[in-house]
């Protein structure tokens, strides 16, 4: 089981130092430290157990050290920085398992960028060396890239010459999107080998600076003293430290203390149960720093973030997540209340950014989504977000036969308009009703009712609503019909649904990327018995089948 619990203490491939205002994260791979078996991680190549270590690392910069305005970001090798994501690793991994593995890092590589974008924190990476495919890919991640000038050192996504596949986290995108490297430039860069050094490297715009080796840590540090003389971090508050979640695993369940999850194996389903809040949240900064981790928002992204997770990589034939909520719509609404009335706190906007990010990996998570609205669901604000994220939904109409429950309702709170956005830039709301301006309105007007079925299915806001009579019918072919589907196509179909509206580079990423990885992973160009991934290191010539498809 693939576990993405651990601490600085444990880390192999990892050093975190902070002095003050600026932190340094130094890669150092542990040759040896791979997450299975078969390869060795030399170079400071890199497989999933590398990046936990650096998602871990991101997670307590943000939360244990709120003073900390920018990062340095570099290797303790010599002349050598990053030389990628481990080719024994790749060719070894199952399909899902490649997939995945890009998927987790892309998304890490993403939460840097967002934390620039919304945190005030910067990131410098220091290229002492080398810094090759999904190495040069997170030097794109960061703000500045410093390249050491040393006459050899170069970047290079060499992955379309060397492997016939493409860079795996977002670098193509980055290169044109981002960076705004011309498309010519970016072709050319793109199909070398050895990569780009020097003043072309700069001149292309695939660095934003040269630095003689000499001078290279200097100047890192008085650039990331800079930007963190600029950031707004508070310099004398105090860090929530990152506890181990509690965590129970058996072979039909994992339960934390907000998340449930029974898994159906016989029919692929995992029913996963989220939990409001029993109790009333505080709502000033200083009862939220108080309440620190059981702060019901903080906790609720936490176990929902390492739930989704586990099912992702420890349980890939679960291809259909049922969500439930329980709970109590006026504690969650009064917790939603908190985190909008004190988002200038430091900590309540990370923890309104971690809750952004971890609805985010929901989106793009390839699984169906079925959310049920039940008598006792208490799909309210954030947890009503739940309901935005599924496929397709069921909301019971009227009461269960012999139920003393009140019939379902949700309830719509400022919470989802806005500081949830998805990879697209708009909220689930927006690019729910993309061509209905009016709808949002109509829909702003009802935030604190209590909504039925019959008129949250007329708000657009449910896909159907069964009676009690119909309702168990209804649900259980639901279900049954997405198991007998192709999950590739399941997978396609939902990618493709998903990010209607404006495209941005998350969904490029995450769109584009995951088909074309779905796509080229499994091309005997690349992974068959004569294709570059299976025989990169031997000596022999891939034998490619030379048809454009």
């Amino acid at each position: 089981m693939i576990d993405f619990a651990t601490h600085p203490d444990q880390y192999k491939h990892w050093k975190l130092e902070t002095d003050g205002s600026v932190a340094t994260l130094t890669m150092q791979v542990s040759e040896d430290g791979g997450l299975k078996p078969g390869y060795e991680l030399k170079l400071n190549s890199y497989d999933l157990g590398v990046d936990i270590e650096l998602y871990d690392a991101l997670q307590r910069l943000r939360f244990e050290y709120p003073q900390v305005g920018a990062v340095v970001v570099t290797s303790a090798l010599e002349r050598v920085f990053c030389s990628g994501a481990n080719i024994r690793m790749l060719s070894q991994s199952q399909h899902a398992e490649k997939v995945n593995f890009c998927k987790f890092t892309n998304e890490t590589r993403n939460s840097m960028e967002d934390d620039s974008d919304n945190a005030a924190k910067k990131y410098i990476c220091m290229v002492n060396g080398t810094a090759a495919g999904g190495g040069y890919e997170l030097a794109l991640a960061m703000d500045h890239i410093m390249l050491v000038d040393d006459g050899s050192s170069t970047v290079s996504l060499p992955e379309v010459p060397l492997l016939a596949v493409l860079p795996g986290t977002g670098g193509l995108t980055r290169v044109v999107d981002k960076r705004k490297v011309r498309r010519d430039h970016a072709d050319f860069f793109c199909t070398v080998t050895e990569g780009i050094k020097g003043k072309r490297a700069l001149d292309w715009k695939l660095v934003d600076e040269l630095v003689p080796r000499s001078k290279l840590a200097e100047a890192a540090m008085e650039k990331a003293k800079t930007f963190a003389a600029e950031a707004a971090r508070p310099a004398d508050a105090k860090g929530l430290e990152l506890t181990p979640l509690k965590k129970t695993v058996s072979d039909d369940a994992v339960a934390y203390d907000l998340v449930t999850i029974a898994i159906d194996r016989a029919n692929g389903v995992a029913d996963i149960t989220v939990n409001g809040p029993d109790t009333e949240q505080p709502q000033d900064a200083t009862g939220i720093h108080a309440a620190g981790l059981d702060f019901w928002p903080m906790a609720l992204a936490r176990q929902l973030d390492d739930a989704i997770l586990h099912l992702r990589h420890n349980e890939p034939e679960l291809g259909t997540l049922v969500l439930r909520t329980r709970g109590d719509a006026d504690l969650v609404a009064g917790a939603d209340k908190a985190l909008l009335d004190n988002g200038d706190d430091w900590l309540v906007r990370e923890i309104t950014l971690y809750l952004k990010r971890t609805l985010k990996r929901l989106d793009v998570t390839s699984r169906s989504f079925v959310t049920l609205v039940e008598q006792g669901s208490c799909f309210t604000g954030t947890l009503l977000e739940l309901l935005l994220v599924a496929d397709r939904s069921f909301m019971l109409e009227g009461q269960a036969e012999g139920s003393n429950l009140a019939e379902a309702t949700v309830r719509l709170t400022e919470a989802n308009f806005g500081p949830f956005p998805m990879c697209n830039g708009l909220s689930r709301l927006e690019t729910r009703f993309l061509d209905e301006s009016g709808r949002l309105d109509d829909l702003k007007a009802e935030i604190g009712n209590d909504i039925d079925a019959e008129a949250a299915e007329e708000l657009g806001l449910v896909t159907f609503i069964p009676d009690d009579i119909d309702w168990e019918d209804e649900v259980r072919i639901a279900i049954e019909e997405r198991a007998s589907f192709s999950p590739d196509a399941l997978t396609g179909m939902e990618a493709s649904l998903r990010f209607a509206g404006p495209e941005t580079l998350e969904t490029k990423i995450f769109g584009r990327l995951s088909a074309w990885q779905n796509w080229i992973f499994q091309r005997p160009n690349a992974v068959g018995d004569e294709g570059a991934l299976k025989l990169f290191g031997t000596g022999q010539q891939a034998n490619y089948d030379r048809k454009r498809v």
